[in-house]
């Protein structure tokens, strides 16, 4: 079974994004940001782990619409 060029190509991004995801949330990341200091309020890990995961969302959003360029 074949897919159209711009399946396949979104499928790789999505893959990407997938690895790009593992790398984020695993040991040396959190590592860095696991400090006793605050964003605006927040503790540092947190704010990295929910602006890590808004940053990801994002794109797998542009990802997935922008299809076949």
């Amino acid at each position: 079974m074949k897919r159209p060029p711009d399946l396949r190509l979104t499928a790789q991004r999505l893959a990407a994004l997938f690895l790009l995801g593992c790398a984020l949330f695993n040991y040396p990341m959190l590592a860095l940001f696991n400090r006793p200091l605050a964003v605006l309020g927040v503790p540092m890990l947190y704010a990295y782990l929910f602006g890590a995961w808004l940053l990801l969302i994002a794109l797998m959003a542009l990802a997935i619409e922008r299809r076949g360029d």
